[in-house]
């Protein structure tokens, strides 16, 4: 996000024609093995949908060409064929609210993924992975945490910010 740009411009609402060209919007390639449809997913129903910006599309498809391409790759390489599975990318405003996410969440910019996972072996080995691509190509990340629902499932949260990240990182998340 530009550092002159509001918060309020970067989270635009959908326009008329957007919301007509959904499925459009949805296949959208970001990278070789991700699509927009992918990382905007939710169960929750909205009026205007979950349909992200351009800038949130851009921030989006820096987390997959950057990020998840070399995750899926490493991983299968290392451990077994199979794709990566995104719980949760962006989250317009009201998705975000209603499932409890902080006002201040990554998800509303396009700048976080939940990924998710089998098991807690597979959350630490995607993390240590994460952790790799960030030493090896010198980029820098916001948050990586192993998360744990009150049911006892774990799912990596990832985020990465155009700029201004903190290196945040967290064993596990309750």
């Amino acid at each position: 996000m530009n550092k002159d740009m509001k918060l309020s411009e970067h989270l635009a609402s959908p326009s008329e024609a957007a919301l007509s060209h959904l499925s459009e919007l949805n296949g959208l390639r970001l990278s070789p093995h991700f699509t927009l449809g992918e990382l905007t997913k939710t169960s929750v129903k909205t009026e205007n949908g979950n349909i992200p910006s351009r800038v949130v599309i851009e921030n989006l498809r820096n987390l997959c060409e950057n990020w998840l391409e070399d995750l899926r790759y490493s991983y299968n390489t290392l451990y077994h064929k199979g794709g990566i599975i995104i719980n949760s990318g962006y989250r317009s405003p009201e998705v975000n609210k209603r499932v409890g996410g902080a006002p201040t969440s990554n998800h509303l910019t396009g700048c976080a993924v939940d990924i998710h996972v089998t098991g807690f072996e597979q959350a630490i080995r995607y993390a240590s992975i994460l952790l790799d691509i960030s030493e090896g190509t010198q980029q820098d990340y916001d948050e990586l945490f192993i998360e744990k629902s009150s049911s006892g499932n774990h799912w990596i949260h990832f985020a990465v910010r155009p700029k201004n990240n903190r290196r945040k990182g967290g064993f596990i998340k309750v």
